[in-house]
C-alpha cells in the first residue's frame, strides 16, 4: 500500500507541474465545496443502490472506489466525482457513469467509444503505448479542458505506472465524436472507434467535461491481468 501510494504521489506531482492549481480548482459541477470526502459505509451503500439502478455492476464499482480512495490518499483528487467506464461491456450499451460521491447519486450514464486497436464492438486489448490506438485501463485524474481537433476536450493524467502513465504523451483525452451516437449503433451495430480516447457523443461531451474536469477520478475497467495486478498493489 505504501509503495503504491508513493507512486501515485509521484504521478500527482507530475500533474501539478502540468496543470496550474487555479485550473484544477475551476469549474466545480457540484454546489457543495466537498473535496475528496472520506467514503464511509453509509456513503458506499447509497452509491451502490444508485449504481445498481443505473446498470453499473457492483464489482466494477468497488474496484473504482478503491482506485478513488488510493488517489485521494495520495493527494491527487480535487473533486468528489468518480467516472467509471466498464470496457467489458459492448460499445452499443451505455457503459460510462459519472457518480457524485458527496451525495451518492448518478449524475450521468453515457455511451463511450474505445480505441480501434482494442476491438470492434467489444474491447479486449489495451495498451499504454503510443500509436497502439488502444484504450488504457486504470485510474486517471482529470486535468484541464482545451479546444482541439475534436472540439472541446479534457486531458487525462494516468496514475498507474506502466498501465496508463503515458496518457498525456499519447493524447488520451475525453472528447466528442460524430461516431458516438444511437444512429451509429442502428447502422453498424456498434459505435465507431477512437484512436484510444474515451470518446463521447457530440452532445454529451461538453456536459460531461463540465461535470468531471479539474481533479476528479476516471476509472477504466476490464478484467485484464495487468489491471488486476495494479489493483492488488493498492
Amino acid at each position: 500500500m505504501a509503495h503504491a501510494s508513493g507512486r501515485l504521489r509521484a504521478a500527482f506531482f507530475a500533474l501539478s507541474l502540468f496543470v496550474p492549481l487555479s485550473v484544477v480548482a475551476a469549474g466545480e459541477p457540484l454546489r457543495d465545496p466537498v473535496v475528496a470526502p472520506h467514503i464511509d459505509s453509509a456513503t458506499v451503500a447509497t452509491v451502490e443502490r444508485a449504481a445498481q439502478q443505473s446498470g453499473l455492476r457492483l464489482s466494477v464499482l468497488h474496484a473504482a472506489l478503491g482506485a478513488y480512495r488510493e488517489a485521494a490518499g495520495a493527494g491527487a483528487v480535487r473533486r468528489a466525482v468518480l467516472t467509471v467506464i466498464d470496457y467489458s461491456l459492448p460499445s452499443h450499451v451505455r457503459r460510462l457513469w459519472v457518480l457524485d460521491l458527496g451525495h451518492g447519486t448518478v449524475l450521468a450514464s453515457e455511451l463511450v467509444a474505445h480505441g480501434r486497436g482494442s476491438g470492434d464492438d467489444v474491447a479486449s486489448r489495451f495498451s499504454n503505448t503510443t500509436n497502439s490506438y488502444q484504450s488504457s485501463l486504470g485510474a486517471f485524474v482529470t486535468a484541464d479542458r482545451y479546444e482541439g481537433k475534436n472540439g472541446l476536450s479534457l486531458r487525462l493524467q494516468g496514475l498507474n505506472p506502466g498501465l496508463n502513465d503515458q496518457a498525456l504523451s499519447r493524447g488520451i483525452v475525453v472528447h466528442g465524436a460524430w461516431y458516438v451516437s444511437e444512429d451509429m449503433i442502428r447502422k453498424s451495430g456498434r459505435l465507431g472507434r477512437s484512436e484510444g480516447c474515451p470518446a463521447l457523443s457530440k452532445t454529451a461531451a461538453p456536459r460531461i467535461i463540465d461535470m468531471i474536469e479539474g481533479g476528479s477520478v476516471l476509472f477504466a475497467y476490464y478484467a485484464a491481468p495487468e489491471l488486476q495486478r495494479s489493483l492488488r498493489t493498492q
